[in-house]
């Protein structure tokens, strides 16, 4: 894959490398996708899914890219499971194919492509409570060396990028590092019921779609510490904009 615009996403990448270095491989990956949105939570269950395109404007090359890692059905019947089992609506999407959400941070984690991956959509009711109770109910699959991702950004506004968005985004990425490593648990989860009340919390997400993957993460790490892995303050000229790993992933 081409380099666009070189040394933006330096640091992010690096991020990603680290996580990959940390956590090794896993038996299969669970990605909480921002790019999905369904009346009730879907998982891909696809043993060799496609790709998605799911942007415009872009270069040409961008729309060839493939990420050719497997599917999991197996994994993907045992999240639908899990989450009915606690009450939530769930169903599986064998058509569903890799957006990029899933594809660009796992193309730099995980380059080789040989780690399966689940995708699992949110909710398009955008209920807090509902994305914290489903990343509760997949927790078990932590035990079983699956890797839970929520994919996002912690900054998500595309009527106002760069210059226009440091006073929001800062005030807004303050607010969420704080809440996200500051607490745990009960606590961590009350506070991010109320997102809304956060300063400049509209201003960073006019709809929380980038927001709720990292809901279901806490869900799935309820009781864990959290530590910011990423963290810019002039992303494309002034955004703030941070990534968070839940629990000690290094392995011995």
């Amino acid at each position: 894959m081409k380099r666009a615009m070189p040394g933006v996403y330096d640091r992010l990448e690096a991020s990603l490398l680290e996580m990959a270095r940390e956590v090794g491989r896993p038996k299969a990956i669970v990605m909480v996708t921002g790019h999905w949105e369904e009346d009730a939570f879907t998982v891909g269950s696809g043993a060799a899914p496609g790709m998605i395109y799911d942007y415009s404007g872009f270069p040409e090359h961008t729309y060839s890219i493939q990420y050719p890692a497997a599917g999991s059905p197996e994994v993907a019947r045992k999240v639908k499971e899990l989450l009915k089992a606690s009450g939530l609506a769930a169903r599986e999407d064998e058509t569903r194919g890799f957006d990029h959400g899933t594809f660009v941070p796992l193309m730099v984690a995980y380059p080789d492509a040989d780690v399966p991956v689940v995708q699992l959509s949110i909710r398009r009711d955008y209920a807090v409570a509902a994305h914290l109770t489903a990343g509760r109910a997949i927790a078990p699959l932590r035990g079983e060396d699956v890797l839970i991702i929520g994919s996002g950004l912690s900054y998500h506004n595309l009527r106002q990028f760069g210059p226009a968005a440091r006073v929001p985004s800062h005030e807004f990425d303050g607010w969420l590092s704080e809440a996200v490593c500051g607490s745990a648990g009960d606590e961590r989860a009350e506070k991010l019921m109320k997102w809304e009340q956060a300063p400049s919390a509209r201003k960073a997400h006019p709809r929380e779609d980038h927001l709720l993957p990292l809901m279901v993460a806490a869900g799935a790490a309820w009781h864990d510490a959290a530590a910011r892995v990423y963290h810019q303050d002039e992303f494309f000229g002034g955004i703030a904009a941070s990534s968070f790993r839940f629990g000690d992933t290094r392995r011995a």
